[in-house]
């Protein structure tokens, strides 16, 4: 099984180069590190470059012009560029634990989607965090909160078993899935600009293909940078499409990957 960390960025290389070292520290690296970037700086692809040329990994990163938020457009170019079979997905923000890609690629069944728990850094931790480039935590950490979902316990991962709800507690930056089931879906739907709800879409679009989902508590976690909220201003058009899918018991979106294939 060939795998690639899919992570997209905009315009915080600071963050990205604590995301970038942590997937370095990884107990088990991905076969293809995938940058889906909507239209950041040269800031940005000079870091990504710089990472390139120490790395062992292949690194393919995509980009596109600034035209506003355009996260499922950039997400389904660049997956249309791998050739893993499966997907572990997260955020240019999100620090990742150690055994981030080893817990998902543990878990990886034919059928099942997973999704993992994402801590939160305090926004009065960031001056420490940038200062000495930190990216081990723990439970015990200072300037986290939420500390019990930073609780690393395998054995405890396994009484959580597989469901057919789409569950409240995914999230688009810790989630993985079968590059075959996210094709057969068509991808993101790219009728859905702006902020909120479009991994959840796809996900209720998995779901109604026939993917079920499994909770990886205890395992697969993510430390999520304190950032301002981005603009909800298209929230309510992409909660209509959201709905739509539910609806209609949609598994195809028109809008999709297909194009870039």
């Amino acid at each position: 099984m060939k795998t690639a960390l899919l992570v997209s960025t905009y315009n915080w290389p600071e963050a990205l180069a604590l995301v970038l070292k942590s997937v370095e520290q990884q107990s088990q690296l991905p076969d293809e590190l995938l940058i889906a970037d909507d239209g950041s700086t040269q800031e940005t692809t000079k870091l990504i470059e710089e990472f390139k040329k120490r790395t062992r990994i292949h690194v393919i990163h995509v980009w596109h012009e600034d035209e506003g938020f355009k996260r499922s457009e950039i997400l389904n170019k660049t997956v249309a560029q791998s050739n893993a079979d499966y997907l572990i997905q997260t955020d240019g923000d999100c620090i990742l634990h150690r055994n981030f890609i080893k817990d998902h690629k543990s878990f990886a069944k034919k059928g099942l989607y997973l999704y993992g728990s994402r801590v939160n850094i305090k926004q009065s931790h960031l001056d420490t965090l940038f200062s000495e480039s930190q990216t081990n935590f723990s439970a015990f950490s200072k300037g986290i909160k939420k500390r019990t979902r930073a609780l690393h316990i395998p054995i405890l991962s396994r009484l959580y078993g597989e469901k057919k709800e789409l569950s409240k507690k995914l999230r688009g930056c810790n989630v993985s899935f079968w590059r075959a089931d996210f094709i057969a879906v068509n991808g993101y739907n790219e009728d859905m600009t702006g902020w909120g709800r479009e991994d959840s879409e796809l996900v209720i679009r998995m779901v109604n293909y026939g993917i079920t989902g499994r909770r990886l508590r205890y395992r697969g976690i993510v430390f999520h940078i304190f950032h301002k909220t981005s603009s909800k201003s298209k929230l309510n058009i992409n909660e209509s499409i959201q709905q739509r899918a539910i609806d209609e018991n949609l598994t195809r979106c028109k809008n999709g990957i297909d194009k870039y294939l």
